[in-house]
């Protein structure tokens, strides 16, 4: 998950509130100003009297030559890099994020920004937006946080639907209310997520809960920040998951809370390319997988031949990191 910071040097109470309601990861203020920013919301603040010390867990390089690139690297080891470039060429970058270097580059506007978490198509995975304008952070931190991660979204075919007896489903209510086309990445396999949209379709019986995904059993895997995976029934309230649309386009969502319950569950089967995949999810006209043009289809009414969104991968997972292992889930 990509972070921002906000530099607010000299202090300012309207850009600090700006960020705070942005949803910024950190605040870095002069010394003697923590006390101000936490008073206003919870969040880390960069500062001699702050949660990190500038200096000491926080240090700052100005590139100049590309001999700086493998200091910059010795330094990432142990403490927070804050990277400027002088005439803001993505090169020094681009070179640092092919090295594996974990820095925090320095913007001041939403282009630079933007740049940033896009070079190289994997982009740098922290800023530091420095600005003394509000009405401009405020849009820049709107851009920036709609979409931070992309997942490839495959079209897969069913092959059967199965109804199994009972078992334990999970809903996932989230504080986030979704629009068709979006929901959340899961299935029996962290190699191949199915996208279960989110409950935002009316009928006769049920009002929508475009707040509410019921994701399937409560062993399944479900997508979390930063590419990662985590079971269905170790989600708490609090934690985040990825919201996705048709598109691909992904997002942070918070977990409002989960609901597990014993209900009648279904097997749904499908091939992408040469993989068959498979996902269980509850026996009930509101469960819905999601279709190639983000039209939500009940899976009481899915058929042979039918076609859904799914993401796959190559890789393994242990703890729901990637890894270059042979795992074979069935």
């Amino acid at each position: 998950m990509k972070k921002i910071w906000v530099k607010v040097d000299p202090f300012d109470k309207d850009i600090v509130t700006t960020a705070l309601e942005g949803g910024v990861d950190g605040i870095m203020v002069p010394d003697g100003y923590s006390e101000k920013v936490k008073e206003l919301g919870i969040v880390e603040t960069i500062s001699e009297d702050g949660d990190l010390k500038p200096g000491v867990d926080v240090v700052n390089f100005k590139i100049t030559s590309g001999e700086d690139e493998d200091e910059i690297l010795k330094l990432c080891q142990n403490q927070k890099v804050i990277v400027e470039c002088t005439d803001w060429t993505i090169i020094p970058l681009e070179n640092l994020i092919a090295k594996g270097a974990d820095v925090i580059t320095l913007v001041k506007n939403y282009d630079e920004a933007n740049t940033a978490f896009t070079i190289l198509e994997k982009g740098v995975d922290h800023i530091l937006y420095h600005t003394t304008d509000a009405l401009e952070l405020k849009s820049s931190l709107s851009k920036l946080r709609k979409n931070t991660e992309t997942t490839d979204l495959t079209e897969a075919e069913i092959i059967s639907v199965e109804p199994l007896g009972m078992g334990d489903r999970v809903c996932v209510d989230t504080c986030t209310s979704m629009e068709p086309g979006e929901g959340m990445l899961t299935g029996n396999s962290s190699k191949a997520l199915f996208l279960v949209h989110a409950e935002t379709v009316s009928n006769p019986y049920v009002n929508p809960r475009p707040f509410r995904i019921n994701a399937g059993a409560v062993h399944a895997y479900c997508r979390v920040p930063g590419g990662k995976t985590k079971y269905l029934s170790d989600l708490q309230s609090g934690d985040q998951i990825m919201i996705t649309d048709y598109n691909g386009k992904s997002k942070v969502a918070i977990v409002g809370r989960l609901k597990i319950e014993k209900r009648p569950l279904m097997l749904i089967k499908a091939q992408a390319s040469d993989k068959t995949i498979t996902t269980i999810v509850q026996n009930a006209e509101t469960i819905r997988l999601t279709s190639p043009n983000g039209e939500p289809i009940s899976v009481v009414s899915l058929k042979n031949g039918d076609k859904v969104l799914v993401a796959i991968e190559d890789h393994a997972r242990h703890f729901g990191h990637k890894i270059d292992e042979t795992i074979t889930e069935k």
